[in-house]
C-alpha cells in the first residue's frame, strides 16, 4: 500500500502552494464582551454625561444688543446654554465650551445690571435650563462607608463639569434675588418636583455644589411661602431614611445648617409638626456611627429647639442618653460637648427635672476608662453656670456627683486625670465644704463597711474550708486555698464580689464574679436545715 505523502511536503515540490485557509475563531460568549453601546442623551454618571454633540455658534453680546432684540437674544442665548458637555475630555469641544461659559456670564451680568429685564417669557427658559444642566444621576460613591469619611483629611471628590455647573448656580441665584423676579409667576415652574430633584442633589460628594444648593434651596424656601410645609417634610423623609435605611448621605450637615436658621423663626409654643420632627427625627440623628460629620449642626439644632422651648429638656436628654454609645468614645466626647451646651440655655427650674438622668450619665463619665471621655468630662467643673446652679443647691447635688470622684481618684490609671479629679474637689470644697465633708466621711463608713463584708465572707468561707478538713476523705483530696483581695471601688463588679482569688505563689488572676445563674429557692432552704452545712455566725 503507498505511503501518503505529507500534505506540506506535497506543497512545497509544486510550483505554486496552495494558500491555507483562513484561521476562524469560534464566537466569544456574550459574558467576554464588552459592550461598546453609544447612547443619546444623558449617561447614569454625572461625570460622563453630555449631550448630543453639537458646535455653539457664537451670538452678539447682549447687554450691547438694542432693547428691540434683547429678549430674543437673552432666549437663545439660555437655550444655548442647554448643552452639556464631557468634561472627563479636557481637550475635546474647547470652542463650544468657552461660548458657553462666555454666554452665562453675560446672563449672569444682565440680570444684574438690566432694569425690569426679567420678563414672564423668560421664567420657563431658565428653569429648563438650570433642570438640564443640574437635574442628573449622582455617580456612585467614592466611600459607600461615611463613618470612614474624615473632612479634616480626605480629600473630597470633585465634580468635572464644575466650570460651567459654578455658573449655572450663580445665574439662578442671581435671578431668585433679583428685585424683578416675581413669585406667582415662577411657582409654576418651581414646583415639587422640582424641588425634590433640588433635594436629590444634596447627596453630591462635592462640597462647592452642596454648598450652593444650600443657599439655592433657601431661597426658594423663603420666597415660595406655600413649598415651606412640603419643603420641610421633604427634609424629614432624608432624615429618616438615613437614619434607619441608608446611614449614608452626603448634605445632612448643608440641610441641618438650612433647618438651624428655619427653627430661629419658629415662634413660641412650638407646634406639635415641629415638637414631633426634634424628637422622632433629631434625637435618632444621634445613632448613626457617622455622627461627627454633622454634629456641630445637629447640636445647634437642638439647642435652638430648647433655646424656644426649655419644657421639652427632659423628653430631648432621655432621648440622648438612649442613643449614648457605650465603646465609641469620640461619639461620647461629642455628647458631653452637646450635654454642656443644652446645660447652658435651660433654667435652674428646669434642670432639677433633669438632674437625676444628668448626674448619673456625669458620673459614669467621670469614672470612664479612656482618658478624653473623662477629661471632658472633668472640664464641666469650669462651667461656672454649671456651678452656680449647684451652689444653689449643694446638699442635694454635691452627694450625686462626689462617689464618682471618689472613685476616680483612687482607680483611674491617668494621672492627668487624677489631678484634674482633686482639682473638682477642690471646686466643690469650695462651694460647700460642710456637705464635701458629710460626703467624703459617708463614702469612707460605705467603704468600711464593704471591706468588713468582704471581710466577713472569707471567715465564712475559712470555717467552711475547716470542715472540709475535718473529713477524712480530704486527706485524698487536694484542696484549692484562695487568697480573696478586695477591688476596690471595681464599677464593673456586684457588691460582696469585688474580690479576686489569688493561689499562693501567684500573681493576681481572675476576677471573681456574681454568679449568673438563678437563685433557686429549694436548694438554699434545704442547705440551711442541713445541719452539717450550718455555719454559725
Amino acid at each position: 500500500m503507498p505511503k501518503k505523502s505529507l500534505g506540506i511536503r506535497k506543497s512545497v515540490h509544486k510550483k505554486k502552494a496552495q494558500q491555507a485557509p483562513p484561521v476562524s475563531f469560534q464566537p466569544k460568549l456574550a459574558v467576554d464582551r464588552i459592550p461598546m453601546i453609544k447612547k443619546d442623551g444623558r449617561q447614569h454618571s454625572s461625570r460622563f454625561r453630555s449631550t448630543n454633540k453639537r458646535d455653539l455658534q457664537k451670538l452678539p453680546n447682549l447687554l450691547n444688543a438694542s432693547a428691540k432684540d434683547q429678549p430674543t437674544l437673552f432666549i437663545q442665548k439660555v437655550r444655548q446654554c442647554c448643552a452639556v458637555f464631557d468634561f472627563t475630555e479636557s481637550m475635546t469641544d474647547l470652542k463650544s465650551k468657552e461660548i458657553k461659559r462666555a454666554a452665562l456670564h453675560e446672563l449672569i451680568e444682565f440680570v444684574a445690571k438690566k432694569k425690569n429685564g426679567l420678563q414672564e417669557a423668560f421664567y420657563p427658559e431658565i428653569v429648563n435650563m438650570f433642570a438640564v444642566n443640574l437635574f442628573r444621576t449622582l455617580s456612585p460613591p467614592e466611600n459607600p462607608n461615611a463613618a470612614d469619611y474624615d473632612p479634616e483629611e480626605d480629600e473630597p471628590t470633585l465634580e468635572a463639569a464644575w466650570p460651567h455647573l459654578q455658573l449655572v448656580y450663580e445665574f439662578f441665584l442671581r435671578v431668585m434675588q433679583s428685585p424683578d423676579f416675581s413669585v406667582q409667576v415662577a411657582k409654576k415652574y418651581i414646583d415639587q418636583k422640582f424641588v425634590l430633584n433640588l433635594l436629590e442633589l444634596f447627596d453630591s460628594e462635592d462640597p462647592r455644589e452642596r454648598d450652593f444648593l444650600k443657599t439655592s434651596l433657601h431661597r426658594i424656601y423663603g420666597k415660595f411661602l406655600s413649598m415651606r410645609v412640603f419643603i420641610r417634610r421633604s427634609i424629614h423623609h432624608i432624615f429618616l431614611r438615613f437614619i434607619y435605611e441608608t446611614e449614608h448621605h452626603n448634605g445632612i450637615a448643608e440641610l441641618l445648617e438650612i433647618l438651624g436658621s428655619i427653627i430661629n423663626g419658629f415662634t413660641v409654643p412650638l407646634k406639635e409638626e415641629h415638637t414631633t420632627f426634634l424628637l422622632k427625627v433629631l434625637v435618632p440623628l444621634h445613632k448613626p456611627a457617622c455622627v461627627s460629620v454633622y454634629h456641630s449642626q445637629l447640636s445647634y439644632c437642638i439647642v435652638q429647639f430648647l433655646d424656644k422651648q426649655p419644657a421639652l429638656t427632659f423628653e430631648v436628654l432621655s432621648g440622648l442618653l438612649h442613643f449614648w454609645p457605650q465603646l465609641n468614645s469620640t461619639k461620647e466626647t461629642l455628647l458631653l460637648n452637646e450635654l454642656e451646651e443644652i446645660v447652658d440655655v435651660i433654667d435652674p427650674e428646669d434642670f432639677v427635672k433633669i438632674e437625676g438622668i444628668f448626674f448619673k450619665q456625669f458620673s459614669k463619665c467621670i469614672m470612664s476608662h479612656h482618658f478624653q471621655v473623662a477629661e471632658r468630662a472633668l472640664y464641666f467643673f469650669n462651667n461656672e453656670y454649671l456651678m452656680s446652679l449647684i451652689s444653689d443647691r449643694p446638699d442635694q447635688l454635691i452627694p450625686l456627683i462626689y462617689p464618682a470622684l471618689h472613685t476616680a481618684s483612687r482607680t483611674h490609671w491617668n494621672r492627668g486625670i487624677s489631678s484634674l479629679v482633686y482639682n473638682a474637689m477642690k471646686v466643690l470644697t469650695q462651694i460647700d465644704n460642710d456637705v464635701f465633708m458629710k460626703c467624703a466621711s459617708k463614702q469612707e463608713s460605705l467603704d468600711s463597711r464593704r471591706k468588713q463584708l468582704i471581710t466577713n465572707r472569707t471567715s465564712k468561707w475559712e470555717k467552711l474550708e475547716e470542715l472540709a478538713l475535718a473529713n477524712p476523705l480530704s486527706k485524698s483530696i487536694s484542696i484549692y486555698k484562695p487568697k480573696y483581695v478586695f477591688q476596690e471601688d471595681n464599677p464593673n463588679l456586684h457588691g460582696s464580689a469585688r474580690m479576686s482569688s489569688v493561689a499562693p505563689g501567684q500573681s493576681s488572676g481572675g476576677v471573681r464574679r456574681k454568679s449568673v445563674l438563678p437563685f433557686d429557692e429549694s436548694t438554699a432552704q434545704a442547705l440551711q436545715q442541713f445541719e452539717g452545712h450550718q455555719l454559725s455566725q
